[in-house]
């Protein structure tokens, strides 16, 4: 994650924590995530994962783009993704309340696979492919989705996606919460 995002995951992290009345122990145990680690992103002296920062969401039953604060407006290039990024994310729309959504653009470099968590029961996931090829782990199978398909999920389960393409993979992912 850039210095921008680590700086508002750390803002967000305090201010909700701190709002819920939670000390780091007590998000340590919702969380599933060390208080150690806890106090290290809250000071922005660790750079959670995409991973990391789901259970840290589900853990205060929170959509990830509450951690992100407002619509991220980094865009990512494909020279982007190095050896040490493989995944870049852009909030398209942040929560919103009323609908119960929120939009994300994900991008993987070249057979990069990602491992979700189990989220909220009732949380559904909603898949478009921008450009090339992807799989997706689901219901105890894997799926395949290329340019321009799309699927759709119950996410209150572990689930996986990877980039099975010879070039970078782009997708829109919708999160609906109950």
């Amino acid at each position: 994650m850039s210095d921008l995002i680590n700086e508002t995951v750390a803002i967000q992290l305090k201010k909700i924590r701190t709002e819920k009345g939670w000390s780091l122990d007590t998000a340590s145990q919702y969380c599933g995530v060390s208080k150690a680690m806890l106090g290290q992103i809250e000071r922005g002296e660790s750079s959670p994962t995409i991973a990391k920062l789901w259970k840290i969401a589900t853990g205060f039953n929170l959509p990830l783009s509450a951690f992100l604060g407002a619509k991220n407006e980094e865009t990512f290039q494909a020279d982007d993704l190095s050896k040490n990024k493989k995944i870049s994310i852009n909030t398209v729309f942040e929560f919103d309340k009323k609908t119960g959504i929120e939009m994300f653009e994900l991008c993987f470099s070249i057979g990069h696979e990602q491992h979700s968590e189990a989220h909220q029961t009732g949380v559904i996931e909603h898949i478009v492919v921008k450009s090339g090829e992807m799989e997706y782990f689901s219901e105890s199978q894997w799926h395949r989705l290329a340019t321009g398909e799309s699927a759709k999920f119950n996410a209150d389960q572990a689930h996986r996606y990877r980039n099975v393409g010879n070039g970078l993979l782009r997708f829109f992912n919708i999160i609906h919460y109950p």
